[in-house]
């Protein structure tokens, strides 16, 4: 079992940065590749990035490559989402997710990015 909490969520100008961070309570959370999802209003909730459980790889969708960096600190059973040159369309409710097909899921924090 593992509980996340996402949090660092908030209100940025276009061009602007945040870094989210989703913090993991459960023995296991290091065996887990960690995802990070949005749901924007009136959208389907989609993928924004995955790291592996150790950290050496990850991916991104062509929407935010090149803009955001996910990366992880087992240690403190935490990963963490820099976004950088955030975008209007970046505003949704973020989420991280792990386990088995990701059957863990945090409460999401909000991001709204005005233009």
């Amino acid at each position: 079992q593992v509980q996340l909490v996402e949090s660092g969520g908030g209100l940025v100008e276009a061009g602007g940065s945040l870094r989210l961070s989703c913090a993991a309570s459960g023995r296991t959370f290091s065996n887990y590749a960690i995802g990070w999802f949005r749901q924007a209003p009136g959208k389907e909730r989609e993928f924004v990035a995955r790291i592996s459980w150790s950290g050496g790889t990850s991916s991104y969708a062509d929407s935010v490559k090149g803009r955001f960096t996910i990366s992880r600190d087992n240690a403190k059973n935490t990963v963490y989402l820099q976004m950088n040159s955030l975008k209007p369309e970046d505003t949704a409710v973020y989420y991280c997710a792990a386990g088995p097909a990701y059957r863990y899921w945090g409460q999401g924090t909000q991001v709204t990015v005005s233009s």
